[in-house]
């Protein structure tokens, strides 16, 4: 492997150096094999330097690796690993991944066991490479990741072995009648010894034995932590095992002598967190976290309060807005392909014809979504699901056939004089199905019903604009199709109603 001219980043960096932070699961550089590694054949960590030389180039600062569901996709010696008992083409894996064909996999895993088998550790293997280009790699954990799909969830082979048994689960109930149990709720439950245990388990390996420089706790994929109403000494049991791994990331920090900062990865609903055992401001107050990322579940929360949620957690923390691979749920048209419902869309759930946007496509949204966090005091970006754009001969969540991530906006996004005068798209935040995740995410602005005479108002975080531009302003209202369309008056910034 050719060597770096970037100066390796393990100096010591502070908060304030983390500005664009990208987040990348297990699969975000195995997906892809003709992005990373075109010329075919076994896979080699050529593809994991390819992928993180893309990083550097589009001048990401940080790259937060998950490594794990509730199993770990590195190769453990602590833990459950995804490759326990695998052999090449192991039918137990075909379907693990409902979004994609079995091939596609059974591929995927092969490719896991290629590196394996010439003695490649991938995790260590980023964590090298990103040091070479100048980037600072974090451990994303992911507390309670089942990764969907409700029919075999307790079967998946990506679900860890304490999952079987009910005594570790989560009820899942559904807060709406009837619905099934929703894998969104039913997840490991982290009153449950045996289950904080193991994944103290991983997450010490993971920080004492990788040279990662920082450390997030990742409640959004899913959040289920607790039983709701959790009581108050379930909360301290909570915020004890956060402050175990607090000592850990700070003995860290004093052998290498550098920064390793501790950070928490959740939704903007304090309260809710709370009810299922998460005191987050009682873990700022402690000093037991550096950083908060906020984000709503799967699509980009376009009125994230980041200033209110300053207001409550105060200034000894630094607060990161995320952006997600959903733009929000209302899918765009393909006229051609359009089934004819017969009754409003009210769930913005993508029928055939239609299709999620994705902000990592739509660069445009992209830039909106981010002069709006850095308009309202954010002190970095965190891109998640970014990776999404790039998978290959999937039913991809966000994208069609022949799109790809645009990484070079990301070049735009670390402040707000880059994003200055440049063509933006901003949106609603809208339910989301089948992953609507209340009562997390952000209250949802769409859908409306508007009467004569009735008025809505929507926070939309801009940024100001240069004076001389050719920029102009063009909101768009979708509506139910009708054959008489009343006019319908939009006010900007107290402007007089234009109709």
């Amino acid at each position: 492997m050719e060597e770096v001219g970037k100066a390796d980043v393990a100096k010591a960096l502070t908060l304030s150096d983390h500005r664009v932070i990208y987040n990348g699961d297990w699969g975000a550089m195995f997906w892809a094999p003709n992005l990373w590694q075109p010329q075919g054949g076994s896979y080699t960590a050529e593809a994991i330097h390819n992928f993180i030389q893309l990083l550097a180039d589009s001048r990401v600062d940080t790259f937060a690796i998950s490594p794990n569901t509730q199993i770990a996709w590195y190769p453990s010696r602590a833990v459950p690993t995804a490759l326990d008992g695998y052999s090449r083409g192991d039918e137990r894996w075909s379907k693990w991944m409902r979004a994609h064909p079995p091939h596609l996999n059974l591929a995927m895993m092969d490719r896991y066991l290629d590196l394996v088998e010439t003695g490649v550790d991938w995790l260590a293997e980023a964590i090298s490479a990103s040091h070479r280009r100048g980037i600072a790699p974090w451990i994303s954990v992911r507390t309670n990741d089942p990764h969907g799909y409700l029919e075999k969830w307790v079967d998946n082979p990506i679900n860890c072995p304490l999952f079987k048994d009910p005594a570790n689960r989560l009820q899942g109930t559904p807060l709406r009648p009837g619905k099934h149990a929703d894998v969104l709720w039913v997840g490991l439950n982290y009153e449950r010894h045996e289950v904080r245990d193991y994944f103290m388990t991983m997450i010490r390996e993971l920080v004492v034995d990788y040279d990662a420089q920082g450390l997030e706790l990742d409640f959004l994929r899913t959040p289920a932590i607790c039983e709701p109403g959790a009581s108050q000494d379930t909360i301290d049991v909570i915020s004890a095992w956060i402050g175990e791994i607090r000592d850990l990331t700070q003995r860290k920090a004093e052998e290498t002598g550098r920064p390793y900062p501790l950070g928490l990865r959740i939704p903007a609903a304090l309260g809710a967190l709370r009810a299922i055992g998460l005191d987050v401001q009682a873990l700022v107050e402690a000093g037991r976290v550096d950083f908060l990322s906020f984000s709503n579940y799967m699509q980009t929360g376009w009125d994230l309060p980041l200033d209110e949620l300053r207001r409550q957690v105060g200034s000894s923390v630094k607060l990161y807005g995320n952006v997600e691979c959903g733009l929000n749920g209302l899918p765009v048209c393909c006229p051609d392909e359009v089934e004819e419902a017969g009754h409003p869309q009210l769930d913005a759930a993508p029928r055939r014809g239609t299709q999620m946007r994705c902000p990592y496509v739509v660069t445009q949204a992209l830039l909106g979504a981010v002069a709006g966090r850095w308009a309202l005091g954010a002190d970095g970006i965190e891109l998640y699901n970014y990776y999404a754009a790039d998978e290959d001969d999937a039913d991809r969540i966000c994208t069609g056939d022949n799109m790809q991530a645009d990484y070079s906006a990301i070049h735009h996004l670390h402040d707000l004089d880059s994003l200055r005068g440049l063509d933006k798209q901003y949106a609603l935040t809208t339910m989301l199905s089948p992953v609507w995740n209340p009562p997390f995410d952000t209250p949802d602005q769409l859908p409306q019903i508007l009467q004569p005479d009735w008025r809505r108002s929507f926070r939309v975080p801009m940024c100001a604009e240069p004076g001389r531009t050719d920029l102009e302003l063009i909101v768009q209202i979708v509506v139910d199709r009708q054959d008489a369309l009343p006019p319908i008056g939009v006010s900007f910034n107290d402007s007089w109603p234009t109709r």
